[in-house]
């Protein structure tokens, strides 16, 4: 039985390829249940995301050819269109490509957490649809914990490394709660929509969204019970903002210093947090120079962001130390399926001798015999048959210079 893991991702395959070869989570589990009539398949999850699509197969052999082929079937794709871009691994490396991938450590942004939800999600399916078998079951469960395992001890998830996450981390640190603060948003961006998600997340109690075009801010702001306006509007609710985040495309400033000015009278000079991420800016650098605003660019947060990600580097390298660790760990419970069906057998052999010398115990006692003579002999008869093959097979081995199996024999029965 192998361990297989297939895949396209983001280092290895365009976003052409990537989206002809993605599964929409609705159609996942039908596809395992297609995937699994292939005979040399036992077990399946698929994993899949906007950088990703990866098979994790339970296999008789260790040949992609089953899963490439199924895969060129169901997208209707001539393999030549995407093997270029295919990597596979086996039994131990495809245990820690698992694992790594739980932990962000294969991640576009290094140690991103968002990897292991949407890893559930595959297991998930593979569990309503049947598809995962003993292995593969196992070692999602293995891969859990070793995601919790390295987020726990490292330091890996701790330190923000997107623009979006900082600025909102950065609003946390200048005012003690976001609850009852309002912030305004310029742009409806991919940018603009994460800092929106994030802010949510915080509680933040209000959340305004400008935009040039206004269907865009309203269908933004909607999702997170927010209030849509258009640019033109903005200095009308500019003194409602403690925080003002900004991210266009325009070639002009959105925000000039007496615009911000005239705001900052109207809060009776309450602090506001500004970020521009814009580039060229979309507010004015003169604003910085005004009191109670606090002004940053791009710039500023990326010198924290190169800081985080040195931070993360390092919280990397103990990752991949645990993760080392924890594949050795799955080996062993793979290694040691091999014994089970001898402990099985050894048990049932067991079994079968002591129902024997109970059978005809139950019989001397229906005779008339007493019960002291009759647990003796049990014993007695028991302890014999129960030793006697072990201890020929250990005579025979002494016999035949085989010391290995009589050591062997001295650490399983543990003789001291």
């Amino acid at each position: 039985m192998t361990l297989l893991s297939v895949g396209i991702n983001y280092n290895t395959a365009p976003v052409a390829v990537r989206e002809r070869l993605a599964f929409p989570a609705n159609t996942l589990k039908s596809s395992l249940r297609a995937l699994l009539d292939n005979q040399e398949i036992k077990g399946a999850a698929i994993l899949s995301t906007c950088n990703r699509t990866e098979f994790y197969c339970q296999t008789e052999g260790n040949d992609t050819a089953a899963v490439i082929q199924w895969l060129a079937d169901d997208k209707k794709i001539q393999p030549a269109a995407f093997t270029p871009y295919l990597y596979s691994h086996t039994d131990s490396q495809s245990i820690r490509h698992m694992f790594r991938v739980a932990c962000g450590l294969d991640s576009m942004i290094l140690g991103e957490p968002q990897i292991l939800g949407q890893m559930k999600t595959a297991y998930q399916a593979a569990y309503e649809a049947g598809t995962l078998g003993k292995h593969l079951g196992k070692l999602f469960h293995h891969t859990f914990s070793a995601a919790k395992k390295v987020r726990t001890d490292t330091a890996i998830g701790s330190s923000p490394v997107s623009v979006a996450f900082t600025a909102v981390q950065l609003a946390q640190q200048i005012f003690d709660s976001l609850n009852d603060q309002t912030a305004l948003l310029i742009g409806a961006g991919e940018t603009i929509e994460l800092t929106a998600r994030h802010l949510h997340q915080k509680n933040i109690g209000r959340i305004i969204i400008a935009n040039r075009t206004y269907d865009k801010a309203h269908a933004l702001a909607s999702q997170f019970n927010g209030y849509a306006i258009a640019l033109s509007e903005i200095s009308s609710h500019l003194a409602e903002a403690d925080i003002v985040i900004s991210s266009t495309a325009s070639q002009l400033p959105i925000l000039g210093k007496g615009r911000v000015e005239s705001a900052i009278k109207k809060r009776k000079h309450k602090p506001m947090f500004m970020v521009d991420l814009a580039v060229p800016r979309d507010i004015e650098a003169e604003v910085e120079q005004l009191q109670d605003v606090y002004l940053y660019t791009i710039d500023d947060l990326q010198h924290t962001i190169n800081i985080n990600m040195d931070s993360r580097r390092k919280a990397a390298e103990q990752a991949e130390e645990i993760i080392d660790t924890q594949v050795e760990y799955f080996l062993s419970w793979m290694r040691s399926l091999g014994a089970q069906s001898v402990i099985k057998d050894y048990r049932q052999q067991a079994e079968l001798t002591r129902d024997e010398m109970l059978a005809k115990a139950l019989t001397s006692l229906k005779n008339g015999g007493t019960a002291e003579d009759t647990l003796q002999r049990l014993a007695y008869s028991l302890t014999n048959k129960l030793i006697h093959t072990p201890s020929s097979q250990i005579r025979d081995a002494g016999a035949n210079d085989r010391h290995d199996l009589v050591a062997a024999a001295r650490e399983i029965f543990k003789l001291k």
